[in-house]
């Protein structure tokens, strides 16, 4: 079901139209328009805005009476960060070795904490026990910049190897991910959007957001386990060629849809 919080609505429309790009001014009254097409009062939408704005991923621009949001430096790193992990799910066929990311990050520290582990799933990391995280991927560039990012290298340590072939390992791996679920996921995702038309600009934008918003969760449930471990679900192949169809043949007129509403009025 597409149940979108505003702040992250916000995010995949502006990542989606405008792009991981700072200076690009966007105007308040297009975007709450927008947000009110996916069900959004006008009051959510401005609180939401505002919320980003005190997250520093967006910073309110004024000119005369007119509002502006552009995106600041923290969210374009975010969005392009996205970009990449979005955009190569299901493309990369070497894993390379494990990542293994240990931390003590104290209470004193839970926002920087909470981001932490936001980050970390969207990377494919999963959770073996409180503090301790594994990712089937050499991750240690990303994890290092977001340690420092966040300001708590001194309470994590890394580490890369290869599982070990005794105890089986493959037994281990569905304690750390939930493969059952993933694999519904991506069949009902397919079910979805296989047959999914727009007939004007307004449902080509609809059907974009809601598409991209929809596979980009996959980024924080598929860790991209090595095949010769774990099978691939059985709808991934469909569901990544269908968002790699879809998405670019929607975006002329889901462009056109947004531009006409975020042109601020003369």
């Amino acid at each position: 079901m597409f149940e979108p919080a505003p702040q992250d609505l916000v995010l995949t429309i502006l990542g989606a139209h405008v792009g991981p790009h700072e200076g690009a001014a966007v105007w308040s009254g297009g975007l709450v328009a927008l947000l009110g097409e996916f069900g959004f009062t006008e009051g959510a939408a401005r609180v939401a805005l505002t919320r980003l704005v005190r997250r520093d991923l967006l910073e309110r621009v004024k000119d005369g009476r007119m509002v502006f949001y552009t995106v600041t430096p923290r969210a374009a790193a975010v969005l392009a960060e996205g970009d990449r992990r979005i955009f190569s799910l299901g493309r990369d066929g070497s894993p390379g070795p494990w990542t293994i990311l240990w931390h003590a990050i104290p209470e004193s520290q839970r926002v920087a904490r909470a981001r932490l582990v936001s980050r970390l799933r969207f990377l494919g990391f999963g959770s073996v026990q409180d503090g301790t995280w594994l990712a089937p991927r050499d991750r240690t560039a990303e994890v290092a910049a977001l340690l420092d990012q966040l300001d708590v290298s001194a309470h994590a340590g890394v580490m890369v190897g290869e599982p070990a072939q005794v105890p089986d390992f493959a037994a281990f791996v569905p304690r750390v991910w939930d493969l059952d679920a993933l694999a519904a996921r991506y069949e009902s995702f397919v079910a979805e959007f296989g047959d999914a038309k727009a007939e004007d600009p307004r449902s080509a934008f609809e059907l974009r957001v809601r598409l991209m918003h929809t596979y980009r969760q996959f980024a924080l449930l598929d860790p991209e386990l090595p095949a010769d471990l774990v099978a691939p679900p059985p709808c991934r192949a469909a569901a990544v060629t269908l968002f790699h169809h879809a998405y670019p043949a929607l975006a002329p007129q889901a462009q056109r849809h947004f531009n006409g509403l975020t042109s601020s009025p003369a």
